[in-house]
């Protein structure tokens, strides 16, 4: 199946290193694509409206809403106000989580030892935590507003114990996920290592993004009617960006 865009469409588009960190202003019918060029990619992502940033993802009623512990098409993302700041129109990999937050400093320390900027400049190891916090930071926000997030590209199982198993090649060298935005929304990235990735190397993977003209959720979007409670929050949203 291809999934062309039309040149016309295309606002800009770059290629993010591996353990790289990001912010953005998205306007409301804008999509960003995002592709895992290596295959075994992470993306981990926070959104917040971005004219009143006390609106934020929240990542439960996500959930709670509609019914899943994992993000695929068809599925949306709401605010803690009953907003849908994004949803997922397009997905070629099927599972996404959205439990396992992002790595420390302390965990990256513990994990693959030190690596600092002092001797290593931009090889330097990244971690989850700090990269989000540096994106929020330029937008006025802080440690405060470090809500869960939610990782692309990344699966997590539960095993008969009840615990968290990261499972491996979930994503495949070629594979896109979609976040359509309904509100004009600032979006924080980091593209360092999930937290339970079993991997002993730091091994980040390249991801690509394009953003992209989409115009937003049509009356028969499929996210829109994927579920009744998906209704209302568009209606909520709807309203709120007259």
């Amino acid at each position: 199946m291809t999934h062309d865009l039309q040149a016309s469409n295309i606002l800009w588009n770059e290629t993010f290193p591996g353990g790289g960190h990001w912010s953005y202003k998205v306007k409301r019918g804008t999509t960003l694509r995002f592709t895992d060029l290596d295959g075994g990619a992470n993306m981990a992502v926070l959104l917040y409206r971005a004219d009143e940033r006390l609106e934020r993802l929240n990542v439960p009623d996500t959930l709670k809403a509609q019914h899943t512990a994992h993000l695929t098409a068809g599925h949306v993302l709401y605010s803690d106000m009953g907003n849908i700041l994004a949803s997922i129109p397009l997905d070629t990999v099927g599972w996404h989580d959205p439990l396992c937050g992002v790595s420390t400093a302390a965990s990256v320390l513990a994990k693959f030892g030190a690596h600092r900027y002092q001797e290593h400049r931009n090889a330097m190891y990244r971690n989850g935590q700090d990269s989000l916090l540096v994106e929020i930071g330029k937008w006025g926000l802080g440690l405060r507003d470090l809500v869960p997030n939610i990782n692309l590209f990344s699966k997590v199982a539960v095993d008969a114990d009840g615990r968290f198993v990261f499972v491996p090649d979930n994503s495949k060298a070629g594979d896109l996920v979609e976040l359509r935005f309904e509100m004009d929304t600032l979006v924080a990235l980091s593209s360092a290592p999930h937290p339970l990735d079993p991997n002993p190397d730091y091994a980040p993977r390249k991801i690509s993004v394009v953003a992209y003209t989409s115009g937003p959720a049509g009356a028969d979007d499929p996210c829109r009617l994927s579920c009744p409670e998906n209704g209302r929050g568009y209606t909520n949203t709807e309203l709120t960006t007259r």
